[in-house]
């Protein structure tokens, strides 16, 4: 079995930044140590990787991305979109079920697995997808070998909203599994895109898409989401938080005991309403980024004890074409699995409303917290024992690297960031100690 020592390094893990060292056995890390590496280490390793005084942490968990694969891989595949989530640091992915034809049976589940165990070079797992009428595909789930149930309160990609209170009921009440929703009200949207239509008879602008999928349809479908976890005892995960609203009513949640967790998105983080005249429909995505204070309050929240438990993509990629028109005709959705983790390392060094955030708390958030929330086997954590998923991240020198569309891995070949400087860099991404990627194994011990 190979050895690889890597070492002169500063190890970021469970809340703590140490200058150590690690030795990978196969697809496992063998050995952690601080300090000076041990001299009979150096000379027995089959590889030595000196990282230069570079930051070594968890590989990346990104818990929500939108690979397209079956159906819509003009776009992209999980072949191309796994080769940049490694790119960025990113070790493991769950892919969405809104596909073509959507993941929303068993057989549809297994034909995921196979295709990522053919081409994927990144840790992969996937949700299933509920709808009106699956109610027994959920019921009979192997949740072990999947992440959970992917329920979309707002329309999407197939035949995937679920409007039906008898379906909510039964999804909440039976399957013991996460249910991670998209919470928006669609006749909320439905009715605000009818007014604006009439409003501009040539087309809504691109600039009001916060208004055609208006911040009142995420706090009501969020307040239903979290009232049907409360009623049923249930966990829920609410995907993408984009208002301060939100946040308010799962702190609220949390502190009566419901069962809920919280993710948003750098796109949330790192822009507002006011990016929409230089950036067009690169930011739009559903939901839709808001205002300016919503931004602030949500990097406010992750902070430690804040009300958000995950940072991940919703990495959506369409090609650039698909994005022009307007409010309604370009699509929403964009790539972002490339760059996440050093947008964020930016962020928290450069933002002043980043004040109490470190590299220690992005890792809790990206890495740990989306391991223990879906109860991932051995990954997320620098621990004996443990996968060799690790990621390299250094500082760039300032003025530090510009990015561009040239940069990207995804298919679809252009990033919301092209134009923005980062200042922090991912130099080396190991997945399972370079053995190779593997299917993630879900729900034994997940925390929440």
């Amino acid at each position: 079995m190979s050895t690889t020592l890597f070492h002169n390094a500063i190890l970021v893990n469970e809340g703590e930044s140490v200058r150590g060292w690690i030795l990978v056995e196969g697809d496992k890390i063998a050995r952690i140590g601080h300090g000076d590496t041990p001299a009979d280490l150096q000379g027995k390793a089959d590889t030595i990787t000196d990282c230069e005084g570079a930051y070594i942490i968890p590989g990346v968990i990104d818990t929500h991305v939108h690979f397209r694969d079956p159906g819509l891989t003009e776009k992209a595949d999980i072949a191309t979109e796994s080769r940049a989530a490694v790119a960025g640091g990113v070790t493991s992915f769950i892919d969405m079920p809104n596909t073509n034809p959507a993941t929303v049976t068993a057989d549809a589940l297994r034909g995921k697995i196979v295709r990522a165990s053919q081409v994927s070079v990144a840790n992969y797992g996937f949700f299933l997808g509920a709808t009106n009428s699956n109610l027994p595909e959920l019921l009979n789930a192997d949740y072990t070998g999947t992440a959970g149930i992917k329920l979309f309160l707002g329309s999407s990609t197939g035949n995937m909203l679920v409007d039906d209170d008898t379906t909510l009921d039964a999804i909440f009440s039976r399957p013991r599994a996460l249910i991670a929703v998209h919470a928006e009200d669609e006749a909320m949207i439905r009715a605000a895109r009818t007014r604006l239509e009439e409003e501009y008879p040539d087309g809504i602008p691109v600039e009001m898409h916060p208004d055609v999928r208006p911040r009142e349809a995420c706090i009501a479908a969020t307040r239903h989401a979290i009232a049907l976890a409360e009623r049923h005892g249930s966990r829920v995960h609410i995907c993408h938080i984009s208002t301060a609203d939100e946040l308010r009513l799962i702190a609220d949640a949390k502190a009566r005991g419901v069962k809920v967790t919280a993710e948003t998105c750098p796109q949330y983080l790192l822009f507002d309403r006011n990016d929409f005249p230089a950036l067009g429909a690169r930011i739009k995505c559903n939901p839709a980024i808001k205002e300016p204070s919503d931004r602030i309050a949500l990097l406010r929240e992750l902070r430690p004890g804040g009300v958000i438990d995950t940072i991940a993509t919703d990495h959506a990629p369409h090609l650039l074409a698909q994005k022009e028109g307007n409010a309604l005709t370009a699509a929403s959705g964009m790539p972002m699995v490339q760059f996440s983790l050093p947008a964020m390392l930016d962020l928290i060094s450069s933002d002043p409303e980043a004040e109490g955030l470190d590299i220690g708390q992005v890792v809790r958030l990206m890495c740990h917290n989306p391991a223990d929330i879906l109860g991932i086997d051995r990954r997320g954590y620098l621990r004996e024992g443990y996968y060799a998923d690790l990621a390299i991240v250094a500082r760039i020198p300032l003025p530090g690297r510009r990015v561009t569309d040239a940069d990207v891995v995804s298919r679809c070949g252009w990033t919301p960031l092209d134009g923005h400087t980062l200042t922090w860099a991912v130099k080396r991404t190991v997945v399972n100690g370079d053995t190779g990627a593997a299917p993630l194994s879900f729900n034994a011990n997940s925390t929440n």
